[in-house]
């Protein structure tokens, strides 16, 4: 599913315009991208999941066309865990 499609869907799930979806949608995802930033990082949705940064340790790989050993920095990587609820539905 695209952006367009699920900012559709939303809108005709509430009745409102897609215009007012759209909003909807860019508020929530800037919503969680500040709240991950901040300084707990950790957004829990009741029924749906939970969002956490978790810190990734340096490491070394390999590049996969020449096989020649590279170094790869540690990182803030953002990890999803499904809620209860969510994951009965995916079922």
């Amino acid at each position: 599913m695209t952006k367009a499609e699920l900012i559709a869907e939303m809108a005709k799930g509430a009745g409102v315009p897609k215009a007012a979806a759209a909003k909807a949608l860019d508020a929530f995802t800037g919503a969680v991208g500040k709240e991950l930033k901040g300084k707990s990082g950790k957004l829990g949705l009741v029924g749906f999941g939970t969002f956490s940064v978790v810190k990734r340790k340096a490491r070394e790989g390999r590049n996969p066309q020449t096989g020649k050993k590279i170094k790869i920095a540690a990182k803030k990587v953002v990890k999803f865990k499904a809620g209860k609820a969510l994951a009965d539905k995916v079922k």
